[in-house]
């Protein structure tokens, strides 16, 4: 029987249960809150939230490989669901929820596909400060939309300047009980998260414990703000927006029409599906793959691909929206001392019970907690430290996080995150069209050949050595061909060129023809075109072409090598 069993189950150890036991207790208690904001957060019913926090997580622990990443509803990707599925239906009718899990249907599908066809590089395209400077843009759009809830104020807008300037608009139409409540609630929750820790090491508690406790702060916020709003009626008698019922008992299988989409919903679904896919899966593995170093443990990149489309593709089936990797739990998690998967199924199951027997407790629990507990969630996620160190490495990369983040602020999740990419890749192009290329000396008394700029070395008169830092593409063939030129120009004398060829790992089409039209030019000059430190696989595709049988000969494994069997 351990061949059908997931690894981790097969192999379980009597000792790492009490670990799980707590852990899976300890996120249970901080996942009921968080379930019920991201629905809000989403445009969704509050129980759907719980029902994404059930199956999805025994899903994952059967088909992933992270020990301790803890997953279910999540702030960005409940963020880029509203984004997709606002402008198709009314938030929370009928159809919103139709499409919110045709959309976690749609993202499992393409997660397991791509686990499947082991396709987890397709991540590679989502660069660190293309993601950072989307989290912080989507963080700030998250932050923005939740100010309504703490103020108390219905706003009809659509965009971030519209949404402000609503806001503004509806200021004197504040419930002051609510803002009194959301104030109340970001206040606590802020010292929960910075001072509460120090506070109880100082009395004596161990740090790990400490900071644990501080994690699970909100909680206690959340069932002072429900008890204080339910007692005293403030629902009724200061018109407070509250949760309200919530349907008890585990969700039922939605039916066929509701949870396949058509063919409309496909196209229009599509887009927003991948890209929810492929955040959640960066995001997801970062997370894991930080944890697991910590154990000395493994991630397998496309087996997280299957645990993440499993997940989904459960949250679909059991009335939920689309999941992935938390930061916050799993960091929980691991504090709590999970040892396996097991813990996140303990959670689960403790939410099947919270479905069944503890929903009437949430009725009184006010939007303005919950969008206190967002609002303190988000704001560390504005990744400001990386922005600054980017800045001072490599403007380009930090200049594509401001302008991903600011895309997603102004022009929408969607859009922003294209730019992002879009800007990536064309940072690629732009850096690999402006190759560095050295002219190279031997340093005395050596075989060795280095910069001249850089190092003190001796020169050959009528040799020009260069070594490309870049491989040979379209983007930049024109390039080194006008900067040979041009130094050809600046020294008549120059009767053998040497291109060392150590930094080049591939020759495309244009950069053979490149080469080959410069050999042909040089030769017409009485100038001599050799090559050396070709890397095999870069010699193989050029022996098979004109332009390497003409080089034959001309190929040397070194610099000196060239230099010497030259002359």
């Amino acid at each position: 029987m351990s061949r059908f069993l997931p690894a981790w189950l097969a192999g379980y150890r009597r000792d790492h249960l009490p670990g799980d036991l707590s852990a899976g207790l300890i996120v249970t208690v901080m996942l009921v809150p968080q379930s019920l904001a991201y629905a809000m957060l989403a445009g969704l019913p509050p129980q759907m939230g719980l029902y994404a926090s059930v199956l999805p997580i025994i899903a994952y622990a059967i088909f992933g490989t992270s020990m301790t990443l803890a997953v279910g509803p999540v702030a960005v990707a409940s963020l880029m669901t509203a984004s997709a599925l606002t402008p198709l239906a009314v938030p929370g009718s009928a159809d919103y929820v139709g499409l919110a899990m045709q959309l976690a249907l749609m993202s499992g599908g393409m997660l397991f596909a791509f686990g499947l066809f082991r396709l987890g590089f397709l991540a590679h395209f989502l660069s660190h400060p293309v993601i950072s400077g989307f989290i912080s843009g989507a963080a700030v759009l998250i932050a923005i939309g939740q100010i309504r809830h703490l103020l108390g104020v219905r706003i009809e807008a659509d965009g971030v300047i519209a949404t402000v300037v609503a806001l503004i608009a509806a200021l004197p139409s504040t419930n002051p009980v609510t803002v009194a409540i959301g104030l109340s609630s970001v206040t606590l929750l802020v010292l929960a998260r910075s001072r509460l820790p120090g506070w109880l090491v100082a009395a004596g508690l161990a740090r790990a414990r400490a900071e644990l406790l501080g994690k699970l702060a909100p909680m206690a916020v959340v069932v002072l703000a429900t008890l204080a709003v339910g007692l005293l009626e403030l629902d009724k008698i200061a018109k407070v927006a509250v949760v309200g019922h919530v349907p008890a008992g585990l969700p039922s299988l939605p039916s066929a029409d509701q949870m396949l989409p058509g063919w409309e919903s496909l196209t229009q679904l599509l887009i927003p599906a991948l890209l929810i896919s492929l955040v959640g899966f960066v995001e997801s593995v970062s997370v894991a793959q930080s944890f697991a170093l910590k154990r000395r443990q493994r991630i397998d990149a496309d087996r997280e691909l299957l645990g993440l489309g499993a997940a989904n593709a459960a949250s679909a089936l059991s009335g939920g929206f689309p999941v992935t990797g938390g930061l916050a739990r799993s960091v929980v998690n691991f504090s709590a001392g999970a040892n396996t998967p097991l813990a996140g199924v303990v959670s689960a199951a403790l939410m099947a019970v919270v479905l069944m027997l503890f929903t009437s407790w949430f009725r009184a629990m006010p939007h303005a907690v919950l969008a206190a507990t967002i609002l303190v969630a988000v704001t560390s996620l504005i990744d400001l430290k990386t922005l600054s160190e980017t800045w001072h490495y490599d403007r380009a990369d930090a200049l594509s996080l401001a302008a991903t983040a600011l895309g997603v602020i102004i022009l929408g999740v969607e859009h922003g995150i294209v730019l992002g990419v879009a800007l990536s890749l064309a940072v690629i192009v732009w850096r690999g069209s402006r190759p560095h290329i050295a002219v190279l000396g031997r340093l005395p008394g050596s075989e060795h050949f280095r910069n001249i700029e850089r190092h003190t070395v001796e020169t050959l008169p009528g040799w020009l050595l260069l070594r490309i830092d870049e491989s040979l593409l379209f983007a930049n063939a024109m390039q080194v061909r006008a900067q040979i030129d041009s130094m050809l120009a600046a020294d008549p004398a120059i009767k053998r060129i040497v291109i060392s060829c150590a930094g080049v790992n591939q020759i495309d089409s244009t950069g053979l023809e490149t080469l080959s039209t410069l050999e042909s030019d040089l030769a017409r000059q009485n100038i001599q075109l050799l090559l050396a430190e070709v890397k095999g696989p870069v010699m193989d595709r050029l022996a098979t072409t004109g332009f390497g049988q003409t080089m034959q000969g001309r190929v040397y494994l070194s610099l000196h090598d060239a230099v010497t069997c030259a002359q």
